[in-house]
């Protein structure tokens, strides 16, 4: 195929696919559905992608079961398309997108790395880290895909030989800055205690606490960072994404199994289209936020299809092995990958 001809065939694709995709969002919402079994997923084999972090791999960490990652995402009143690795990379030459967040961003990054090596096992790949951020780049299309470490998105100052959080400041955002696409995502780490939190003191303006209310310090954070989104951010140049907040499956009673006690063991997912648990309260807290953005921020709305997944955790076959149980991060393949799936839809369509 000549040059002309294969130019001419990507622009029809790309038409129909921004067709399909538009028609998606005009005819339906896509995080509201439920999950049904299709034996052509998942969309990648994990021994195929040899840098997928110990936490995450659980088929190597010897998960017995695989029926998790046979699941699609089926939207109640469209068809979601089916990822596409070499149709991204071409659809994204020369850009460079950050995701920026815990490690539930990392669980995103991790899955979307995947996926595109997968899909272009031939095309060579660069995977590096450079101070705080790690970057997995395709030279033969331009393509990088960066993770950023920052679970508060705000700032954490040493003071004085104490550790401050400080709600007002959020000085990291200058690396932020030039990138064509942005992934936030934070919550988790706001409620850890003793010597897993990482700040000793919380400052909020110009008053300093030894603690305060976790969800008000979330929340004050989270409108430090829409100040930034409204003064540093062209959506004209850079689209922003908001992970929504993944939710764990440490008590049984959020999804009405009297017979089970966190996620250990579970190997099915919820079939219904609700969550018997509801909303988590952060969420709604983060939906607020948004809202009162100014700039256009696209909210990858993945809680509530996430709750339904009871049976995608690592469990006693992540990092901790049998010793541990982590019932908050997911299995790769699994629930990122369709967490990818809805950001490239969304991606399409703006």
């Amino acid at each position: 195929m000549g040059p002309f001809a294969f130019a001419t065939s990507l622009f029809l694709f790309l038409i129909e696919i921004c067709q399909q995709v538009d028609g998606i969002a005009s005819k339906c919402d896509i995080y509201k559905g439920k999950w049904v079994f299709d034996a052509s997923y998942p969309l990648y084999n994990s021994s195929n992608c040899p840098f997928i972090h110990q936490e995450f791999n659980c088929q190597n960490n010897g998960r017995p079961d695989r029926l998790y990652q046979n699941f699609r995402w089926q939207p109640t009143s469209c068809n979601l398309p089916r990822f596409n690795g070499k149709d991204f990379l071409r659809k994204f030459r020369g850009k460079r997108i950050m995701f920026v967040g815990d490690s539930l961003g990392l669980n995103q990054w991790q899955s979307l790395t995947c996926l595109l090596h997968t899909a272009t096992p031939q095309d060579p790949y660069i995977s590096q880290r450079v101070a705080a951020i790690s970057t997995f780049s395709f030279p033969t299309y331009g393509v990088s895909i960066m993770f950023l470490r920052n679970a508060f998105l705000v700032d954490i100052v040493n003071e004085k030989d104490r550790r401050v959080l400080k709600l007002n400041s959020i000085g990291n955002g200058r690396i932020w800055k030039g990138y064509d696409v942005l992934i936030f995502d934070t919550w988790h780490w706001w409620l850890l205690t003793g010597r897993k939190q990482p700040w000793d003191y919380v400052q909020d303006n110009n008053i300093t606490r030894k603690d305060m209310n976790r969800t008000v310090a979330y929340k004050k954070a989270l409108r430090t960072w829409a100040r930034w989104v409204n003064l540093n951010v062209d959506p004209a140049k850079t689209k922003v994404f908001f992970q929504g907040v993944s939710p764990d499956h440490v008590d049984s009673r959020d999804w009405a199994d009297p017979t089970a006690k966190t996620c250990r063991g579970e190997t099915w997912p919820i079939l219904s289209t609700e969550y018997p648990g509801g909303s988590p309260s952060p969420q709604d807290v983060l939906k607020r936020v948004l809202r009162s953005v100014s700039k256009k921020i696209h909210l990858l709305d993945i809680t509530g299809l996430s709750q339904l997944r009871k049976d995608g955790h690592p469990s006693a076959f992540g990092y901790g092995g049998h010793r541990g149980n982590d019932c908050t991060h997911w299995c790769l393949p699994g629930v990122p990958d369709t967490w990818n799936e809805l950001l490239f839809a969304t991606l399409i369509q703006t």
